[in-house]
């Protein structure tokens, strides 16, 4: 009867390679199709990808933004600059555009043309 368990055991062995082997070539198979499946899944969610790629990017400008002014707000002397130069321009636009009434007709008509020129009319 040892032939009967030996012989059971090479059917069994058998058996397990060929499965082992089954599943090895369904993984060859979908690896050698891989870049074909990449491909089809970003041409079919190109958009929602971009828009997720474009949030992302969002997301870590205003982060590294946020570090940055941070950083800059804790340099001594630094912060009280800008505020005085942010006062100081802040004057001066209000003398240059808005106390005289010819002035604030020319901001008038500089914005209006930059905005027809941003949206695209001709005038």
């Amino acid at each position: 009867m040892p032939d009967a368990s030996a012989h059971a055991e090479t059917s069994g062995d058998g058996e397990l390679n060929q499965q082992v082997q089954q599943v090895l070539d369904k993984v060859s198979g979908l690896l050698a199709n891989l870049p074909d499946y990449v491909t089809d899944f970003f041409k079919e969610y190109k958009r929602p990808l971009v828009t997720v790629g474009v949030i992302l990017a969002a997301f870590i400008s205003v982060k590294l933004l946020l570090a940055i002014l941070s950083a800059v707000n804790e340099v001594p002397l630094l912060a009280p600059t800008f505020e005085l130069i942010g006062l100081g321009y802040s004057s001066w636009f209000v003398y240059r555009f808005l106390l005289k009434d010819a002035n604030r007709q020319e901001l008038t008509e500089n914005f209006t043309s930059l905005k027809d020129q941003v949206l695209g009319k001709n005038g």
